[in-house]
């Protein structure tokens, strides 16, 4: 009987654990590899999860502290001329366009029924008077006729009296008659101020009744060697405006032009309804270059908006808490500041208050962007030479 050898089974042995050891080897790669993995993504994860921003500092106040509002022209004085006497219109002197000076004929009116009138309350008069000088006689002769004592004084006093209210009708005859007058005076149609008709609703012949409520005026006389100009001017700049100053303007007619105006005074109230001020300028039309109603693009040019900034409108968030503005703090945290708007550009906001110059804004702030949050600045791009 032979004997076996034990070499065999330890060779068997020494392998078993041999593969046995590089098993653990190979689970514990495993594990590390996973957990460096899981380690990796989480730190990926976490820097995804921090928002990138754009970051820029304000700017100076916008177009050089210009401020461009539309405005009007009017005549510097303008006078309606309604009919005072009804009657027809006998003639018209002069028509639309036309200079005229104080006191100058427009036109006449015709007026019969006055006319009537008015010989009528002469003859009123007339007759008043001569009652008057009768009553005089009678109350003279009356006074000397007391003095025989041949009458009673209680009849003297009755022809003084009667003289007396005599007297009274005579006056009120002579108002009737210049009152009368008057009213004629006002059938010949004058200019009132040196300037030109700027309408004309009547003609020759035409019906002509005096205080109707809904009747047009006659003419239309405009003084238009200066005009009125009215802006309306936002109450963020009222304490800008000061009379004597200068403002340039644009009229459509004249693209290339760039003209003068000069600031003569505001309402002194603020519109609640349209919060702003009303501001009259006034314009040399002395070749008669501009005209009344004209339409025109004011600008204001201000020396001083200490304190104004300019940011994107993008950069505005608007919250329940009103307007506010992200900026980024030296540890890359999100501040919200709370802005006053001073003037809307469109693309660009003036700011009045809440932010400083040297405050870096996010133009574009994430939805959701808290107070606190961490945000990562993306770096500026380089600029490439020329």
């Amino acid at each position: 009987m032979t004997n076996l050898s034990p070499r065999p089974s330890r060779t068997l042995k020494v392998s078993g654990i041999c593969a046995a050891l590089m098993a653990v080897v190979i689970v514990i790669i495993g594990i590390n590899t996973r957990a460096g993995h899981d380690a990796r993504l989480k730190d990926w994860t976490d820097r995804q999860a921090v928002p990138t921003v754009s970051v820029s500092q304000p700017g100076g106040a916008i177009e050089g502290n210009r401020l461009i509002l539309p405005g009007r022209f009017e005549a510097y004085a303008r006078a309606p001329i309604y009919a005072r006497v009804s009657g027809y219109l006998k003639n018209w002197k002069v028509d639309i366009g036309g200079a005229v000076k104080t006191g100058q004929l427009l036109g006449e009116v015709e007026t019969p029924d006055l006319d009537q009138e008015l010989l009528q309350a002469k003859a009123d008069l007339a007759s008043a008077q001569a009652n008057v000088s009768l009553a005089e006689t009678t109350a003279t002769r009356w006074q000397n006729m007391l003095k025989t004592q041949s009458i009673a004084r209680q009849e003297v006093d009755e022809k003084v009296g009667d003289y007396q209210s005599k007297q009274a009708i005579v006056k009120a005859a002579e108002a009737n008659v210049n009152r009368l007058q008057a009213l004629k005076s006002f059938a010949r149609i004058l200019a009132p101020f040196d300037g030109s008709v700027t309408a004309r609703n009547t003609d020759t012949g035409a019906l002509i009744n005096a205080g109707g409520s809904t009747a047009l005026p006659l003419f239309e006389v405009s003084d238009t060697r200066k005009l009125r100009l009215y802006i309306n001017v936002p109450q963020n700049y009222v304490s800008h405006i000061k009379p004597g100053g200068k403002a340039t303007f644009a009229v459509p007619e004249y693209p290339d032009g760039n003209y003068e105006a000069t600031i003569q005074s505001t309402s002194g109230a603020i519109n609640a309804s349209s919060g702003t001020t009303l501001v009259q300028l006034l314009v040399d039309n002395a070749t008669g270059k501009f005209l009344p109603g004209g339409f025109v693009n004011v600008t204001l040019q201000f020396n001083d908006k200490a304190g104004i900034l300019s940011i994107p409108a993008s950069a505005l968030i608007f919250d329940q808490h009103g307007l506010k503005v992200a900026t980024v703090t030296a540890d890359h945290k999100v501040s919200l500041k709370t802005v006053t708007i001073a003037r809307d550009l469109g693309k660009t906001l003036e700011i009045q208050a809440g932010l400083s110059a040297t405050d870096n804004v996010i133009e574009n702030p994430p939805d959701g962007v808290g107070e606190g949050d961490l945000v990562k600045v993306a770096e500026a791009p380089a600029k490439t030479a020329k």
